[in-house]
Formats: C-alpha cells, sequence, structure tokens
C-alpha cells in the first residue's frame, strides 16, 4: 500500500513537472522557430549588405524608442504598445506597418516576459486559462480586418483618438486613491475586446485588461505576470496574422523595438521597484496624449471627411 502511494505520488511530481516546463518550453520554441522562419523569408534584408544599408539614422529613432516602450512596460506593467505606436505613427509610420511592427517586436519581449514572470511565480494559471483563447480570437480578428479589409491611413485619426483614451485610463488609475475589491465578471469578453483593440490600434492589451482587473483589487503582482503570460499569445497571434495576410514591412522597425526592448528589460527588471508607479503613468499618459494629438492634427483633414 505505501509503495503504491509513492509511486503515485512521484508519478504526479512527475506530471507537475512536465507541465512546469511546457511553460517556460512552449515560449522558447515559438520564438526559436519565428526568429528562423523571419530570417529564411527575409534573408535579403539579414545579409550582410542589408544589415549595413539598415543601420541608419532611422534605426536608432526605432531602437529608442523600444527602449523607452520596454521601460514604460517592464515598469508599469502596461503600455508597450501604446507609447510605442504611439511614436511610430507621429513619427509618420502608416498604421499597417506600426502594428505589425509592434507586434512581431512584442512576441520576443512577451515571451521572454512571459517565461520571467513564470520563474519568479508571479503567474496565476487560472486567469491566463481564461484570458487566453479570447484574448487570441480578438486578436485574429482585428489583425485580419486591419492587414486585409481595413485602409489603415483612413483609421489613423480613430486609433489617434482610441491612444487618448488609452491614456486617460492609465492616468485615471493612477490618481485613484483606493481600490475596492470586486469579483471580475465576464472575463472572456474583456479579453476579447482588449485582444481586437491591441491588435487594431497597435496597444491596449495592458490598459485595457491589467487595469480593469488591478481596477476591481486584484493582487498586482499575479495580475501583471497572468496578463503578460497570457499577451504573449495574443501577440503572437496578431503577428502571425499579419505575415499571413499583409507579409512584413519595415523590418527595420521591427529590428530596432526588438533589439531596444531586449537590452532595456534588464534596465526596467532594476527600476520597478526604484520609480513611483502614479507620478510615471501620469507622465507616460500625457505623453502619450501628446503624441497622439499630433497625429491627430495630422489626420484631421480625413477624419472630417466621415461626417
Amino acid at each position: 500500500m505505501e509503495k503504491e502511494l509513492k509511486l503515485n505520488n512521484s508519478g504526479d511530481k512527475a506530471d507537475t513537472s512536465i507541465k512546469e516546463k511546457l511553460w517556460i518550453a512552449i515560449p522558447a520554441t515559438l520564438l526559436i522557430g519565428l526568429l528562423f522562419i523571419l530570417i529564411y523569408r527575409h534573408h535579403a534584408e539579414f545579409s550582410w549588405d542589408g544589415l549595413a544599408s539598415g543601420f541608419n539614422q532611422e534605426f536608432l529613432v526605432f531602437f529608442l524608442i523600444g527602449v523607452f516602450a520596454q521601460l514604460v512596460d517592464g515598469t508599469l506593467g502596461m503600455g508597450y504598445g501604446a507609447t510605442s505606436t504611439s511614436f511610430l505613427l507621429a513619427y509618420g509610420v502608416p498604421p499597417v506597418i506600426s502594428s505589425t511592427g509592434v507586434h512581431v517586436a512584442e512576441m520576443f519581449t512577451t515571451g521572454a516576459s512571459a517565461i520571467s514572470h513564470h520563474r519568479f511565480g508571479n503567474i496565476n494559471k487560472k486567469l491566463v486559462k481564461h484570458l487566453l483563447i479570447p484574448g487570441v480570437l480578438g486578436s485574429f480578428t482585428g489583425a485580419y480586418l486591419l492587414s486585409d479589409v481595413i485602409d489603415g491611413e483612413k483609421i489613423k485619426p480613430f486609433i489617434a483618438i482610441y491612444m487618448i483614451i488609452l491614456a486617460c485610463i492609465i492616468i485615471k488609475k493612477a490618481l485613484a486613491k483606493t481600490i475596492i475589491k470586486k469579483k471580475t465578471k465576464k472575463l472572456g469578453i474583456l479579453a476579447g475586446f482588449g485582444g481586437f483593440m491591441d491588435s487594431v490600434g497597435g496597444g491596449g492589451w495592458g490598459p485595457i485588461v491589467t487595469s480593469t482587473l488591478l481596477g476591481r483589487g486584484r493582487n498586482p503582482r499575479y495580475t501583471i505576470g497572468s496578463v503578460n503570460a497570457a499577451e504573449f499569445a495574443v501577440s503572437f497571434a496578431s503577428g502571425i496574422t499579419f505575415m499571413y495576410f499583409g507579409g512584413i514591412e519595415g523590418w527595420q522597425i521591427i529590428a530596432g523595438l526588438i533589439l531596444g526592448g531586449v537590452m532595456a528589460a534588464p534596465l526596467a527588471a532594476f527600476l520597478v521597484n526604484k520609480i513611483k508607479r502614479k507620478p510615471m503613468m501620469v507622465a507616460v499618459g500625457i505623453l502619450i496624449i501628446i503624441l497622439s494629438l499630433k497625429t491627430l492634427s495630422r489626420g484631421f483633414e480625413t477624419l472630417s471627411s466621415f461626417f
């Protein structure tokens, strides 16, 4: 009897160990596979001549955007997409290219983030499962519409307005004094909406999903870790969709964002306990509003034609 119990316990431990390893093995395998696909399909850009011609002033701009966006996301648990997209749109990058660049870059940054959060025990697996499928479906739908149906230039002013709304949400959450814990309902609808708007707008998963869950009194550590882990699947779904329907344009943007994000990640992890969240959230929100107003002013004529 005792031997049977020991065998059962050892079997349970082995199953648990395998499941734990899958949380690291799956993201790592997907990222390695994605990297090989990118190099294979765009080998000309990754050749020595392609790389040499690509490292110019524009690449430096995209690199700095990647650094700043990762610092924001690493210290706040949200804002990578909203920050990087706002900068790219303000710089004059078309919506489809900016959203594709942000989401392909986020495949790598969120994959690394998911693995890190798992290692530090910051993931509520039940919450991840509730967010995963609806978030992926919403992300896929938004990416398909933007890449194959919607004219990106025509919706550019609307994306700028959406970014202003996101910035207001971030500022509102920062200024909230007390948070009353409430039971979170309809997680699937929240995740689906967050994934859809993240793909169409180039950001919003964190501000919509993370801020809503934190606003309802959920534990910040497990909320940020779980939402970031689910974001890897959301970003992967939208990135693959953009690649399939529209291909990849602007590899300089992607490379700059990835390199900047990867290099800034350790600094963001160091600063997360050094910087006060509320002033940082307000500052980021104001910055996004300024950048979005600049984009909106450029597309005012397009916006007025709809009314």
